[in-house]
C-alpha cells in the first residue's frame, strides 16, 4: 500500500516538471509564431513592421501605406497556423489632399520635399535626384502620405529629369497637375525640357512651364588700333562658324582675327545671315562692337565719314533677317589731320598692299566685300584734299587687248565714282585703263593673273 507522503512528493515532482517545461516551451512556441507571422506579412508592404506574440496570440505594430495593405497584413498574420487572435495595431499613414510633392535645385543642393506614397517610390526619386543633381549635395524632405495619383513615380521621375537641364529651378506636382520654372542651361535645354513635357503620363496636365534661357550672345569688337577683329560667344553650328570666318577674311583688310566663337545650340532662325550683314557694317566703321543677343542685334562705333554713317544704317535698316531687331549708334570719326602728296601716296600703297578692291567676274561691278576697303580709300583721300589722284585700272593677259583696256578703264570708273559718291570732289579724280600692259606677276599662273587684276593710286 503506498504511502500518502511519498504519492505526494511524487505528484509535486510532475508539478514541477510541468512548470519548467511550460516555462521553456512557451517562449519557443511564441517566437516561431512572431517569426510565421511575420514572414507572412512580408508582401503587405508595411513599414517597419513588428510583430510579438503572447500566448496564441499576435500583435502587430507598423505603418500602413493603405488600407489594403493593413487588411492585407492582418489577414495573413491571421492565417498563420497556431495563431488565435491577430491584435491590429498598425497605422495608416495620412491622407494628403491636395497630394503635393515638389523638387528644387541650386547652385549647391537638390531638395526633395512633399509626399511621398511608398518607400519604393522614395528610393526611386532619391536615386532620380542624385542623377539629376550632377553632383550637388541630395536633401530628402518627403515625409509618407496617401492620395497620390496614378503613375505618380512616373511623372517625378520625368520630372526630375527636367530639373537636370536647370542651373536653377523648381518642379512640382500638385494632384495631378505638374508646374515647372528656372533657368536653363542653355536654349537647347529649354527646347528639351518644352519636348519632354508635352508628353506626360496620362492623367497629367502640364499647368506652367516657365523655364527660360541665358541669351543667345554673339559679339565682334573692332579694335582699330590694335588692328583686330574679336570674335565671342556662340554660333549654331560649325558650318556658319567658317562661313563667318570667310567673310570676315573678305571684308576685313588686314585685321587680325581673335577667334573664341564655340558651337552652341539655341540659336535663333537666321542667325547666320543676321551675323553676315552686321560683320559687312563693322568692317566699314573705323572701329566698333556688334552684339546680338536672340534676336536683337546692336552696333556701335565710327564711321569713316558721314556718307558711310548713312548708309551704314540704312544697310542694317534693310538687310537684317525677318524676325530680328536691329539699332545702329553709328558716330563720325572727327577728320585725321591732313598730309602732302608724299605721305597720302605712301597711305595709299600700305592700304592696298593689305587687300585689293574686287570685281564681279569680267564686269565693272564692284564685289560688295570691297565697300570696307572702299571706305578706307575714300578716308586716305580725304586727308590730302589739294592734291589730285589718279586711279588706274589693270587686267590680266586673258581676253583682247582692246577688251582688257576697256574693262580696266570701267572699273576705274567705278571706283572714281564710289569716291565722289562719298563726298570727294570729282575734278580731283581722274581714271584711267591700262589693259593688260603692265603687269607686276607671270600671266601664266592664276595667282600671277589674279595679282594682275587689281586697281592703283598715283596722288598727283
Amino acid at each position: 500500500m503506498a504511502q500518502p507522503g511519498k504519492l505526494l512528493l511524487g505528484l509535486l515532482l510532475l508539478a514541477l516538471l510541468w512548470l519548467v517545461g511550460t516555462w521553456i516551451t512557451i517562449p519557443v512556441v511564441e517566437q516561431s509564431l512572431a517569426a510565421r507571422a511575420t514572414g507572412a506579412i512580408a508582401k503587405a508592404g508595411l513599414d517597419e513592421p513588428v510583430v510579438t506574440a503572447g500566448g496564441r496570440d499576435v500583435t502587430l505594430q507598423a505603418t500602413a501605406f493603405s488600407e489594403e495593405g493593413r487588411r492585407s497584413a492582418v489577414k495573413a498574420a491571421d492565417a498563420v497556423d497556431g495563431v488565435r487572435l491577430v491584435n491590429d495595431a498598425t497605422r495608416l499613414v495620412p491622407e494628403v489632399a491636395p497630394y503635393a510633392w515638389s523638387a528644387a535645385g541650386t547652385a549647391g543642393e537638390l531638395t526633395l520635399a512633399g509626399a511621398v506614397p511608398l518607400p519604393d517610390t522614395r528610393s526611386r526619386l532619391v536615386d532620380a535626384a542624385g542623377t539629376a543633381a550632377a553632383g550637388r549635395k541630395v536633401v530628402d524632405h518627403m515625409s509618407y502620405g496617401r492620395g497620390a495619383a496614378s503613375d505618380f513615380d512616373t511623372m517625378a521621375v520625368l520630372a526630375l529629369a527636367q530639373l537636370a537641364k536647370l542651373t536653377d529651378g523648381d518642379v512640382s506636382i500638385t494632384g495631378t497637375r505638374v508646374a515647372i520654372k528656372g533657368l536653363a542651361r542653355s536654349a537647347a535645354d529649354r527646347d528639351a525640357v518644352a519636348a519632354a513635357l508635352r508628353h506626360l503620363p496620362a492623367g497629367f496636365v502640364l499647368a506652367e512651364n516657365a523655364v527660360h534661357a541665358p541669351p543667345y550672345v554673339f559679339r565682334a569688337i573692332k579694335d582699330a588700333g590694335a588692328g583686330s577683329l574679336t570674335l565671342s560667344g556662340a554660333v549654331p553650328d560649325d558650318g556658319t562658324h567658317q562661313a563667318i570666318l570667310e567673310a570676315v577674311r573678305r571684308t576685313f583688310v588686314g585685321a587680325r582675327v581673335v577667334d573664341n566663337l564655340k558651337v552652341a545650340g539655341g540659336a535663333p532662325g537666321s542667325f547666320g545671315a543676321a551675323a553676315t550683314v552686321l560683320l559687312a557694317q563693322l568692317a566699314r566703321l573705323d572701329g566698333g562692337v556688334v552684339t546680338v543677343s536672340d534676336s536683337v542685334a546692336d552696333i556701335t562705333g565710327d564711321a569713316l565719314y558721314r556718307r558711310a554713317g548713312e548708309q551704314i544704317a540704312t544697310a542694317i535698316a534693310d538687310g537684317m533677317p525677318a524676325g530680328f531687331q536691329a539699332k545702329s549708334q553709328v558716330a563720325v570719326k572727327s577728320p585725321a589731320g591732313e598730309v602732302d602728296a608724299p605721305a597720302c601716296q605712301q597711305l595709299f600703297v600700305d592700304l592696298l598692299s593689305r587687300g585689293k578692291i574686287l570685281f564681279d567676274t569680267g564686269k565693272a561691278i564692284i564685289d560688295k566685300d570691297s565697300t570696307a576697303m572702299l571706305d578706307n580709300l575714300v578716308a586716305v583721300a580725304l586727308r590730302c584734299p589739294q592734291s589730285t589722284i589718279e586711279v588706274s585700272g589693270h587686267t590680266d593677259a586673258t581676253g583682247s587687248d582692246e577688251a582688257n583696256q576697256e574693262l580696266s578703264r570701267r572699273r576705274a570708273q567705278a571706283v572714281v565714282d564710289y569716291l565722289v559718291a562719298a563726298g570727294l570732289e570729282s575734278g580731283r579724280l581722274r581714271a584711267t585703263g591700262s589693259g593688260s600692259e603692265r603687269p607686276i606677276a607671270s600671266n601664266d599662273t592664276e595667282d600671277g593673273r589674279a595679282r594682275n587684276r587689281r586697281i592703283e593710286f598715283e596722288v598727283k
